[in-house]
């Protein structure tokens, strides 16, 4: 072998990437200080893309399917190295392998709750969790926005920024979803393809996507939960009475079963058995009828006022006054009102205090 072959040798001649992490989604192929040589192949596989970068600027971006580098393979590389020295010169550029398949294995929750206002609950705080999916679409701004010279950019790297950005979105679609607290779980799958679309439209700049993005579950707080659950106990349980005559006759099956001799057994049992006769009968008897309703109340009494001795005297029903005109108090003469009086009237021009007047006798007329 000459020292021309053995030194071509050294130069890279193939150039290809399989991912066995599952997790890397931009990878730099090594050249330790080799030169790729004009002539050698490139392996770009399905859900791959190749881009050549030179001196830090992106030139030739290959998709899948196997390529000799020549010069009317690299438009754009041929044309910033000028190829001087020939064809066949080697040069160093560097080429990085993007992943493009989908990446599922991301994960997002809310770390605080979001607040919203809630027709029914009012303001409420909400958590939330699930996961999305990840695809990169162009792999020129991929390199230029977040990898930049990372000869192996992972998953890791940006999954705690793509977080971030879910949550600054996770309280407006749920705002703008105007669905009550209670429904959110019907309403899941179209919040999270509105979220997807929203949040690829963001993404643009970097060359990704968001493919899918699902929402596992919408949870309100612990002490919220907790006074539903009391709630739908409550609307389970029904009849409250006959609710808790099975409780007591559960508590006395319970001790019955406790060790304490032959004949505490018998005795609980007998009780729980007991229990459960009543709670049948209980369950079985029909409601009783509904109690008749009473009277009316009676009507409100007029209140009559009189003037006795230069004084307000009153207020009196018709029987209290009845009484102060037998007393000799209240005379035919004597100023009374009532409220629809236009004013105060003596009492014996008062056509409803006649029959009050029947019976007691005119004064005296004068003695001469």
């Amino acid at each position: 072998m000459s020292f021309v072959d053995k030194l071509r040798g050294e130069f890279v001649d193939i150039i290809e990437w399989l991912d066995d992490s599952r997790d890397t989604i931009v990878w730099r192929f090594p050249r330790y200080q080799n030169e790729i040589k004009m002539g050698a192949k490139l392996v770009v596989r399905e859900s791959q893309t190749a881009v050549f970068v030179n001196e830090g600027q992106v030139a030739d971006v290959f998709t899948p399917g196997t390529y000799t580098l020549q010069t009317q393979n690299l438009p754009i590389l041929t044309t910033i190295k000028g190829w001087k020295y020939g064809f066949d010169s080697p040069w160093k550029a560097e080429v990085y392998y993007v992943n493009t398949r989908q990446f599922t294995d991301f994960k997002w929750g809310t770390q605080n709750p979001v607040m919203m206002r809630d027709a029914e609950f009012g303001v409420v705080r909400l958590r939330a969790f699930g996961a999305y999916s990840l695809r990169v679409v162009d792999a020129a701004k991929l390199l230029r926005e977040l990898v930049g010279t990372d000869p192996q950019f992972r998953t890791e790297e940006v999954q705690e920024f793509l977080r971030q950005l879910i949550v600054g979105h996770l309280g407006s679609a749920l705002a703008t979803a105007q669905v009550p607290a209670l429904d959110l779980a019907a309403q899941q799958l179209v919040i999270g393809q509105k979220l997807a679309g929203v949040l690829t439209e963001e993404l643009t700049g970097y060359g990704v996507q968001i493919p899918k993005f699902i929402i596992e579950n919408i949870s309100l707080p612990p002490e919220v939960e907790e006074a539903l659950d009391k709630r739908t106990s409550m609307g389970v349980i029904g009849n409250l009475n006959a609710y808790t005559t099975f409780q007591a006759a559960n508590a006395m099956e319970d001790a019955a079963n406790n060790p304490g001799g032959g004949a505490g057994e018998g005795f609980g049992l007998g009780l729980g058995m007991a229990a459960g006769q009543r709670m049948a009968n209980a369950l079985n008897q029909p409601a009783p009828p509904a109690a008749p309703a009473g009277p009316p109340p009676l009507p409100q009494q007029d209140q009559w006022f009189a003037g006795v001795n230069g004084q307000q005297a009153g207020p009196f029903d018709l029987d209290a006054l009845g009484a102060q005109v037998r007393s000799g108090a209240v005379t035919r003469t004597t100023l009374v009102w009532k409220n629809g009086m236009a004013q105060w009237t003596q009492a014996g021009q008062v056509p409803e205090l006649g029959a009050l007047f029947a019976a007691v006798p005119p004064p005296l007329p004068p003695q001469g």
